[in-house]
């Protein structure tokens, strides 16, 4: 987020705060197993920490500076923190089964989607929790990543704006597929938007939304 550490809970509270349709979230799976909220796979970059997520047990993430004092985020700490809708992005098929579980038992499947680079991670947590919302992600892609959607049983697009054209959101339309665009933090980028009557957009400025409804 452009002006809160992002994913942590601070950050998503002021989301929330700002009126956003839904948060979008990252996550990982630590050493021990925890569902924990961090875009990277290193706790490098957002951290005063080193080394990747997944060596490290989820008692010696939360010893970690995420910013401003914030610790690294557990996702259930979020689904309790916030009431805003959740997208949540799983990096591969642990990950997606660890969701899973957590949706099935707090009963999530309306108010969490899911998303993905990752078309197996897609499909796998489409076949463990019925009737969730589930989105594939894009950075590189041409009109196949319509059919790569449809095959993962995605209903979504979430396409880097960088790279989109009329002929994807045509195709994608044609398929019956949401588009939504990422990382959407220029009005020229805004226009684009409108222009392409897309869905939504993602935004690490939530004051877009003055002039728009988006993602966070």
């Amino acid at each position: 987020m452009g002006v809160e550490p992002e994913n942590t809970l601070r950050s998503f509270v002021a989301a929330q705060q700002a009126g956003l349709d839904l948060i979008e979230l990252d996550l990982h799976l630590s050493k021990d197993g925890a569902l924990v909220v961090m875009h990277d796979a290193e706790v490098d970059r957002t951290t005063d920490g080193t080394g990747p997520i997944t060596e490290k047990t989820l008692e010696e993430l939360r010893t970690l500076d995420a910013g401003r004092g914030e610790r690294v985020p557990v996702f259930e700490e979020v689904l309790d923190a916030v009431k805003t809708p959740l997208q949540a992005e799983i990096k591969d098929v642990a990950a997606a089964r660890a969701l899973a579980e957590v949706m099935q038992r707090r009963d999530l499947v309306s108010r969490v989607e899911v998303s993905s680079f990752h078309d197996e991670a897609v499909a796998e947590i489409a076949r463990l929790v019925p009737g969730v919302r589930t989105a594939l992600i894009a950075s590189r892609y041409g009109p196949d990543v319509v059919e790569r959607a449809q095959e993962a049983g995605a209903a979504t697009l979430c396409l880097n704006i960088r790279r989109l054209t009329l002929e994807v959101v045509e195709q994608a339309r044609k398929a019956d597929l949401r588009v939504i665009a990422w990382v959407v933090n220029t009005q020229d980028q805004l226009r684009l938007v409108r222009a392409l009557q897309l869905d939504g957009a993602t935004t690490d400025y939530p004051e877009i939304k003055r002039t728009a409804r988006f993602t966070a």
